[in-house]
């Protein structure tokens, strides 16, 4: 029996990536030029501003599941795919309720909060393997260009909020904290969240055409 032609990761990520790169400069000469904070907000963590690629991700998880649902390639099973998705959901409560029993410091809580999203990521994976490898692909696309921003910015102290840490983060050289915002963050909260709620947008997707069908 053959196996499965390899999946074109690297050609469907092109596009998505490009855009999410067009959108993070767009926001980063946003805040530079000091345009309005609802679309562009300098504050930390951003705010929730309008223009930024975090709305991106659900977009491009249906995008990816449409296009992984053309090559015949559909999670084994669409209940125990949303059982895992619902207790991926359950780390980051759970932590914050072991990190406030055990009196945590600030600094202690949110790299907790990362690294608890980021655990999401293997919760996930065995209910759609090849939509986590599609949306683990796209992560990396989005947030590296996302971290050589902040790099730039960190040391150029430009104000915006690709340089700013949590309220009370301490003094430290610029490099340590590209470190501890940029990289770490980057590469454990955003890929988390990317996968994860990628996927539930793409499981959602298989589910409403499967109703359809």
């Amino acid at each position: 029996m053959n196996s499965p032609p390899p999946l074109p990761i690297r050609q469907w990520i092109l596009v998505p990536g490009i855009i999410t790169l067009a959108i993070t400069l767009v926001r980063l000469a946003g805040e530079l030029l000091h345009l309005a904070p609802t679309f562009f907000s300098r504050a930390g963590g951003g705010a929730g501003a309008v223009v930024g690629i975090v709305w991106l991700v659900p977009i491009f998880g249906i995008y990816f599941a449409r296009k992984l649902g053309k090559l015949g390639e559909r999670p084994a099973s669409l209940g125990k795919a949303f059982g895992l998705w619902a207790i991926a959901m359950c780390l980051l409560p759970l932590w914050v309720v072991i990190g406030g029993a055990l009196g945590l410091a600030q600094i202690q809580i949110v790299a907790g909060t990362c690294l608890a999203v980021f655990a999401g990521v293997f919760v996930v994976k065995p209910g759609w393997p090849a939509l986590a490898r599609v949306l683990w692909a796209y992560g990396l696309a989005a947030r590296i260009p996302v971290m050589l921003v902040m790099l730039v910015a960190i040391f150029a102290d430009w104000g915006t909020h690709y340089e700013k840490g949590a309220p009370g983060f301490p003094v430290v050289s610029p490099f340590v904290k590209w470190l501890l915002i940029g990289v770490f963050p980057q590469l454990t909260l955003w890929m988390g969240f990317t996968v994860v709620i990628g996927m539930l947008f793409g499981l959602t997707t298989v589910a409403v055409s499967g109703r359809k069908a």
